[in-house]
């Protein structure tokens, strides 16, 4: 028999070694514990393609001891997948948490874990089941984190997409498991049940009556030990921590009537209620699965972008092609698109023309035309023809990982309406656990017999989960629709703050305008230039700039190298050009009292030490969507302002163009965030929208801030949400779509209350049996998620869409 090597390390396996994993369907040999814990703990995680795409063995770690299951994410080669770099020394950690059932599970984890030294933010999803750790790598690991989340009853685990596929698959086969035990355990003991009912009436033989009983109880004993397990186990948790979750009265009235039930089965004395403890049981599970499946298809659990890309990519070598893990590609390879292909990778187009379908990127159905020079991203879809592609960005530096960070990012701020809905559901339970003891000291003077069932009518019928999930399951609806249309939310509490809104700042450049400039006109200044040498140096130092302004000289970039090149934010460049200092930018930064031309356009000027040189006259056009959107956000009541730094006399003609009265020129980033905090100082409520690394204090400053995509990144760091495409008309659409959320949001919290305040009062007067109050707060609950989801499916208004196409037309016609 030939020596084994170890599937991880690549060592021999001694003989008579038993250590092996199962990795890509297989079972892989192991040579000792230690690597048999590593490759456990990729396997576990979703991570097998760690295997499939390396480039050599990994080393062999240290032998970790079976009870120290966790030690292995603390190993670079797990943490890949999972732990990213974040600001300064502080490390972020996207974790899947199973066993997640309320809102009082992400407030147990959140506090839980947030007492770890080293540990700076903790933020989790109850929709997802994702957790979002930052900390500090001198102080505390992976697997103290994974370690403190078992110690807590919660099942860690890193978050990739196949980790996400994988626990949304599990959780809906568990939970189909436990509702079919409790329905069918519902059909068997009714029937029972009726027998006995009838029994009382018919004069049922006393040896027949303790066999239904007993049978009963067999039947009823799985409902109670595996489909109510998750009530059980969500008690247990929150009262070892100290704090109320509803499961708690849930586990209390399943517990309390099952011990009963048997207590009068065992000693033949008293009443059993093994129906409606199955009955009880099988209502709250259905509710719950309902509310699991709706979830899940309306896409809340929104993660795992990356599984849309394809395995494997086609990239040319010499003169073939090799199919190579997309994993594999880096920046500079030559990839083949044929027609159809998923796109695996950002790039730029070197050979062919095709229309692309981004929709997955901006929300825009039509084909974007492509060809070379042209920008492509992955996730987008290859049209007709075949590209050749040369790779800019790969993994996690596309512009599609970007989006599903941003998406990750706003689903575990927590607003704080959500924040204080998790407060006061603990509280409320408190409240429910006082009036069900209360109602039970009262019947027990009252009836003793009916005493315990309407205490437990009590305990359920008033269970707050309605509430928890008031807030957040609207705001998971709108976002989503909101995504749908064109704007991704990067701030959890956006939907919070736009219907407070009462004034829109725009930027000019790259934001009303279309980002698209051109060089109108050259006027030399100096004797020994011209209009070509100018270009050039301009073109030389504009490479240097990622402006909007900067794509007017693109064609003329590399006839001139520039060096040293310096960007004064908010007024221009600095650099060496053939060994001389020039300057290109405003009027006052790179010359000395040059009258500004009167003509159309944005004039820059180019100068020197000696001193002015050249204007450059630079024209931009208006989105077509900015008149119709500007126009909706007045129809709203709001007040529309242009805030610039460029120059008067465009700024003026734009601000005129678009509708706004209101407008600043010359503007530097300082000058607007002061302008925004002047504004809300006087008690206004700003919107920011903006592009731009000038743009980013004012977007920080904002109450609220949305960036272009096709901003710098920066900007989109700081702005609370991202504009996918260049549709300002989703803008009004989102203050519409966010007064509707807050609507919805008030129609849940009152719904929610208001049962519980007209059910309460009739389970303490003995009217709702159990079951029937498990009924009542399933359905509760129900009501409350699918008014939600009809946020899903708003739909905004056809007319301002229409009105846009048509001035889009306009402006391309050239009329």
């Amino acid at each position: 028999m030939a020596d084994r090597s170890c599937f991880h390390c690549g060592l021999p396996v001694p003989a008579g070694s038993r250590h092996s994993v199962l990795i890509n369907g297989t079972e892989q040999p192991m040579c000792c514990p230690g690597c048999e814990a590593v490759a456990g703990a990729i396997a576990a995680g979703g991570l097998d393609n760690f295997y499939r795409y390396r480039d050599a063995t990994s080393e062999r770690p240290d032998v970790v001891p079976p009870t120290e299951r966790w030690a292995a994410y603390d190993l670079p080669e797990v943490q890949a997948d999972f732990v990213r770099d974040w600001e300064g020394d502080l490390r972020v950690a996207s974790l899947l948490v199973g066993g997640i059932t309320c809102a009082a599970c992400v407030w147990l984890i959140e506090q839980h874990l947030g007492k770890i030294p080293g540990v700076e933010k903790v933020s989790v999803n109850a929709s997802t089941h994702r957790a979002r750790v930052v900390f500090n790598p001198g102080e505390v690991t992976p697997a103290t984190l994974f370690t403190a989340l078992a110690d807590i009853g919660y099942r860690p685990a890193p978050a990739t997409a196949t980790g996400s596929e994988q626990l949304l698959l599990r959780e809906r086969r568990t939970a189909l498991r436990r509702l079919g035990v409790a329905g069918l355990g519902t059909m068997q003991v009714m029937m029972f049940a009726i027998a006995l009912y009838f029994g009382e009436s018919s004069g049922i033989e006393a040896e027949l009556e303790r066999y239904f009983r007993w049978v009963s109880l067999l039947v009823a004993t799985p409902v109670v030990f595996f489909a109510a397990q998750p009530f059980f186990r969500g008690a247990w948790r929150s009262l070892r921590n100290r704090h109320l979750s509803m499961e708690v009265p849930v586990s209390l009235a399943i517990g309390l009537a099952y011990v009963s039930s048997v207590y009068a089965t065992v000693f033949d004395t008293g009443e059993v209620y093994f129906e409606s403890i199955s009955m009880f049981t099988f209502f709250l599970l259905l509710g719950r699965t309902i509310e699991m499946r709706a979830r899940h298809r309306a896409g809340l659990a929104s993660g795992g972008l990356a599984q849309l890309l394809p395995i494997t990519a086609a990239r040319l070598e010499g003169d073939g092609e090799a199919q190579v893990p997309v994993a594999a590609l880096r920046p500079g390879d030559r990839i083949l698109l044929r027609p159809g292909d998923t796109i695996p990778a950002d790039g730029e187009v070197l050979e062919g023309s095709s229309g692309v379908d981004e929709s997955l990127l901006s929300g825009e159905s039509a084909l974007q035309q492509k060809q070379a020079g042209s920008r492509v991203f992955a996730g987008s879809v290859n049209g007709d023809s075949s590209l050749t592609v040369r790779v800019t960005a790969a993994g996690e530096s596309t512009r599609l990982s970007a989006i599903e960070r941003l998406v990750e990012r706003a689903q575990l701020e927590k607003p704080r309406q959500v924040a204080l809905a998790d407060r006061v559901a603990g509280w409320f339970v408190a409240a429910v656990l006082l009036a069900a003891g209360g109602a039970f000291l009262f019947w027990w003077l009252v009836e003793p017999a009916r005493a315990f069932w309407i205490a437990l009518s009590v305990l359920v019928v008033t269970c707050p989960c309605a509430l928890s999930l008031a807030t957040p399951a609207a705001m998971a609806a709108a976002t989503l629709r909101l995504q749908q249309l064109g704007l991704l939310v990067a701030g959890g509490s956006l939907l919070e703050t736009l219907p407070r809104i009462t004034r829109v700042v725009f930027d000019k450049t790259g934001t009303l305008t279309r980002g698209e400039p051109r060089i109108l006109d050259i006027r030399c200044l100096r004797e020994g230039w011209d209009a070509g040498q100018v270009r050039d140096v301009a073109a030389a130092l504009e490479s240097h700039s990622n402006h909007p302004l900067a794509r007017a000289f693109r064609a003329w970039r590399g006839n001139a190298m520039a060096s040293g090149v310096q960007v004064h934010t908010g007024r221009g460049l600095e650099g060496f050009v053939g060994g001389r200092r020039l300057r290109l930018g405003r009027a006052d930064f790179a010359g000395r009292d040059e009258p500004l031309p009167a003509q159309e356009g944005q004039w820059l000027l180019l100068g020197d030490d000696d001193g002015a040189i050249a204007w450059i006259a630079i024209g931009d056009r208006l989105r077509g969507s900015a008149v119709p959107a500007v126009e909706a956000l007045a129809g709203q009541g709001l007040a529309v302002e242009l805030l610039s730094g460029d120059q008067s006399a465009e700024v003026a003609r734009m601000a005129q163009a678009a509708g706004i009265d209101e407008y600043r020129a010359g503007a530097a980033p300082e000058d607007k965030l002061a302008r925004v905090h002047e504004l809300q100082r006087s008690g206004e409520r700003v919107l920011m929208v903006g592009d731009g690394l000038n743009d980013v204090p004012v977007l920080s400053g904002a109450d609220a801030s949305v960036a272009l995509m096709s901003a710098a990144d920066l900007a989109h760091s700081r702005a609370d949400a991202i504009l996918l495409r260049g549709d300002l008309q989703v803008l009004p659409q989102a203050l519409a779509l966010a007064l509707r959320c807050r609507r919805v949001v008030r129609q849940n919290l009152g719904w929610a209350l208001g049962y519980n305040a007209l059910a309460l009062p009739l389970a303490v007067c003995g009217l709702v049996p159990p079951w029937m109050a498990a009924l009542g707060m399933s359905a509760s609950s129900l009501v409350v998620v699918l008014n939600a989801l009809r946020l899903s499916r708003w739909q905004p208004r056809a007319v301002a869409t229409r009105v846009g196409a048509e001035v889009e037309a306009v402006l391309d016609s050239g009329r």
